[in-house]
């Protein structure tokens, strides 16, 4: 379980790629990855390493999106979620807060 960031399109996105299990033992590392960041950033939540997610990602994921909601020009967008954790990420109704592109 660990998280990479890294800045892409010109500096404009930051992707913050989960691997392993996306739980509350990641809270600290994800948090780090946003907080000395500015909000006006496209903040991309890379799901394609991630085996497995919980309700606290969820929360942690909300956060993110409330930071970036500080400045209107921030956004935060899912990528490449599996089958399971897409599946997840519907039921909690996350397709209707964030972008997810498969």
């Amino acid at each position: 379980m660990s998280i990479t960031k890294r800045l892409i399109n010109n500096d404009s996105e930051l992707e913050i790629i989960i691997h392993g299990r996306f739980d509350y033992s990641l809270h600290r590392e994800f948090r780090a990855c946003y907080q000395d960041q500015q909000p006006d950033l496209v903040y991309n939540i890379n799901l394609s390493e991630a085996q497995y997610m919980d309700s606290s990602a969820l929360g942690m994921m909300l956060l993110l999106k409330e930071h970036t909601e500080t400045s209107k020009l921030g956004a935060v967008k899912i990528s490449h979620p599996s089958n399971t954790v897409l599946k997840i990420l519907k039921i909690a109704h996350f397709d209707k807060l964030i972008e997810i592109e498969n």
